[in-house]
C-alpha cells in the first residue's frame, strides 16, 4: 500500500502533507528514531560537510561503527565480521553470495510470504514476489514440491500458528519444522547435494508479523546445518531493538527457559541510518575467509560511506541514549494489551500478535471461518 499523501516534512512520529496537515506515521520502518531527529541530523551535516568519498578509502567512522554493530551480537557467535552496503536487498544479496561460498551450494530453503529484497537473488528466495511475477516461469521439480523459480529454491510453510496448516497446535514448532526436515533430506537424499542456506525472517513482517512458536528456529537450524547449510537472519525490518526485549529478533524468546538461536548471518538495513543509505552483513571470521578465497574482492562504493556511517553511529547512539528498545518494549506492551482488550468486544480482531513495536492485528470477517476482513 502507497500513501498517495505529497509529504513536504517530518518531526518525530509526525508526517506533514504540503498544505500543513499533519499526520501520525504509523507504518514506517525507516525513520526508527524519527523523522528529522536533531542529533542524528547533527551527524550527517558535520560529516557532509568534511568528508563524503567512495569507501576505497578507510575512514574511522566505519572501523566506529564495525565495531559498535558487532559488540551488539550475542556474546561468544563469533559474528564479528561486518560487509557495509546500501540496502537490505544488497545486504541479502551478498548473504546468500557468503552462503555459496562457504558450503559450495546454492541450494536455499525458503519460507512461504517472505520478502528478502529485488535483486534477481533475492527476488529468487522471495515467494511473496516470485509468486506474482511474471519474470519467473515457476517449476516444481516433482508433484509434492511447491513451485518455486528453480530446483535450487525449496519451499516451506509459514509458521503462522494463526491460520497456517497447524493453527492452535501445540506441537507447532516440531510439526513446521518437519517441512525444514523434508526439504534437507530432498537435497541430500534425493539430489545428493548439500543444502546452502535456510534465510527466514527472524520475525517475518511481510507474511503477516509472524513469530515463530518456541524452538521452530533452533530445531530448523540444526537440521540444515546437519544438511551442510547455514542459516541466514534477516533482521531488515525486525532488528535494532523494534521487539522491545531484544535488540536483534533471532534473540526472541517466548518464555525466560527458551535459548535464544545463533545465526551464521545476519543482515540489517531500512532502519539502520534512519533514512540515510545504510545495510550491513555480519558474519563469522570462517565465512568471511572463505568468501574472500574466491578471489572477488567485495567492494560496495557508497557501502558504509563517511556519511551514511556517521548516520548509523547516531541512530545507535540514540537508541541507547533515549532507551528506545526499553521504550518499544513499554509502548509495545501497553498497545498489544489495548488491542487484547478491544479483541474482547469486537468480533472483527481475529488476533493480536507480536512484540514491543512489531505487532500485528488481524481482521476477520468471521472468527470460526477467519474469512479475512479485506477492503475488498
Amino acid at each position: 500500500i502507497t500513501l498517495v499523501v505529497p509529504l513536504a516534512q517530518g518531526n518525530g512520529a509526525r508526517l506533514i502533507d504540503e498544505t500543513g496537515r499533519s499526520y501520525l506515521d504509523t507504518r514506517n520502518n525507516v525513520a526508527h528514531c524519527g523523522h528529522n531527529h536533531p542529533r542524528i541530523v547533527q551527524a550527517i551535516q558535520n560529516q557532509v560537510a568534511i568528508l563524503n568519498t567512495n569507501t576505497r578509502y578507510l575512514h574511522p567512522n566505519l572501523v566506529r561503527l564495525a565495531k559498535r554493530l558487532t559488540d551488539t551480537m550475542p556474546s561468544g557467535s563469533s559474528l564479528d565480521v561486518c560487509f557495509f552496503c546500501n540496502s537490505g536487498s544488497e545486504a541479502n544479496d551478498l548473504a546468500l553470495r557468503l552462503a555459496r561460498a562457504y558450503t559450495g551450494s546454492n541450494n536455499t530453503i525458503v519460507v512461504d510470504g517472505a520478502y528478502h529484497g529485488h535483486t534477481l537473488a533475492t527476488l529468487e528466495v522471495s515467494p511473496y514476489k516470485f509468486e506474482h511475477s511474471l519474470e519467473y516461469t515457476l517449476q516444481s521439480a516433482d508433484d509434492t514440491l511447491a513451485p518455486t523459480p528453480g530446483a535450487h529454491i525449496y519451499k516451506v510453510p509459514c509458521p503462522d500458528t494463526f491460520r497456517g496448516i497447524h493453527a492452535h497446535d501445540a506441537d507447532a514448532a516440531s510439526k513446521y519444522a518437519d517441512y525444514i526436515h523434508q526439504a534437507c533430506k530432498y537435497y541430500t537424499h534425493k539430489r545428493k547435494e548439500n543444502v546452502g542456506a535456510f534465510i527466514v525472517e527472524s520475525g517475518m513482517s511481510v507474511a503477516g508479523v509472524i513469530l515463530p512458536p518456541p524452538s521452530y528456529l533452533q530445531q530448523c537450524i540444526d537440521a540444515v546445518h546437519d544438511a551442510g547449510g547455514v542459516f541466514i537472519a534477516d533482521e531488515v525490518q525486525t532488528g535494532f531493538g523494534r521487539l522491545g526485549s531484544c535488540f536483534w529478533a533471532f534473540e526472541y524468546v517466548h518464555s525466560p527457559t527458551d535459548t535464544p538461536v545463533a545465526p551464521d548471518i545476519v543482515t540489517m538495513g531500512k532502519p539502520f541510518g534512519n533514512g540515510m543509505p545504510l545495510a550491513a552483513v555480519v558474519t563469522s571470521r570462517k565465512i568471511a575467509d572463505a568468501f574472500e578465497s574466491k578471489g572477488v574482492e567485495y567492494f560496495n562504493t557508497f557501502g558504509g560511506n563517511p556519511v551514511s556511517a556517521a548516520a548509523g553511529l547516531a541512530v545507535l547512539d540514540v537508541i541507547e541514549s533515549e532507551k528506545l528498545q526499553e521504550r518499544a518494549r513499554t509502548v509495545g506492551s501497553y498497545l498489544k494489551s489495548r488491542f487484547i482488550d478491544l479483541q474482547s468486544r469486537l468480533d472483527i480482531i481475529g488476533d493480536v500478535r507480536g512484540s514491543g513495536l512489531f505487532l500485528g492485528v488481524e481482521l476477520v470477517r468471521n472468527r470460526k471461518t477467519k474469512e479475512p476482513a479485506s477492503l475488498g
